[in-house]
C-alpha cells in the first residue's frame, strides 16, 4: 500500500515535470525553434489543421524557420494565420513557394518578460508537486489511522515522500534555470 502511494506521487510529479517542459518550449528565445508553431492551426478543406500537418517545417539556420506547404494554394492562408498570431511577434515573408519566418533578436525588456513567464511556469509545477505531496501524506495518515500501516512505517514513508518532493522540485529548478539562461543568451 505504501508503495502504491509513493508510485502515485512519482506519477503526478512526472506529469507536472512534463507539463512544465511542454510550457517552456512555447516560450520564444532568440533562436528558431519549431515548437513556437505548435499552436498554429490553418483552415484546410473546412477543418482547422495543425501547421505541421499541412506543411514541411524546418529550421534553416538559428534565426530562420522555413514553412513549405504541401499544397501551394495554402501559402497565403498560412501567411495570414502567422501574421494574426500576435504572441509570436514575427513577420512572415512569402517568396511564392515557401514562407520564411525570420526570428528577430529579443530586446532586453522582452527577455526579462519571458524569464518571468518561465519562473511562473516553474512555480506552477512546484505547486503541483507539493499538492501531490500533501495528497500522499494524507493517504499515508489515513492508512495509519485505519491500522493498515504501522506508525513507524508511516513516518518512514512520509520521509520518502519529502525526498521525492525535494528531488522533483530540484529538477524543476534546473529546468527553469536552463530556460532562463537560454532566454537571456544574446
Amino acid at each position: 500500500m505504501k508503495d502504491d502511494v509513493l508510485n502515485e506521487l512519482r506519477g503526478k510529479a512526472d506529469e507536472a515535470l512534463e507539463a512544465l517542459r511542454s510550457a517552456l518550449t512555447r516560450i520564444r528565445t532568440g533562436r528558431a525553434n519549431l515548437s513556437i508553431l505548435d499552436n498554429i492551426r490553418v483552415e484546410y478543406y473546412g477543418a482547422k489543421s495543425p501547421l505541421n500537418q499541412v506543411a514541411t517545417l524546418a529550421v534553416a539556420d538559428p534565426r530562420l524557420i522555413t514553412i513549405k506547404p504541401f499544397d501551394k494554394s495554402l501559402t497565403s492562408e498560412i501567411e495570414k494565420v502567422l501574421r494574426s498570431a500576435s504572441d509570436l511577434g514575427i513577420s512572415p515573408q512569402n517568396d511564392g513557394e515557401k514562407i520564411l519566418l525570420p526570428i528577430p533578436p529579443l530586446t532586453e525588456e522582452r527577455r526579462k518578460e519571458f524569464t518571468k513567464i518561465a519562473k511562473g511556469k516553474g512555480e506552477e509545477a512546484k505547486v503541483s508537486v507539493r499538492n501531490a505531496r500533501r495528497e500522499a501524506n494524507e493517504m499515508l495518515k489515513s492508512l495509519e489511522k485505519d491500522g493498515d500501516l504501522p506508525e513507524d512505517d508511516s513516518k518512514k514513508a512520509q520521509g520518502e515522500v519529502q525526498k521525492i518532493t525535494d528531488e522533483f522540485v530540484g529538477k524543476i529548478d534546473d529546468i527553469v534555470t536552463k530556460k532562463e539562461k537560454e532566454i537571456m543568451e544574446v
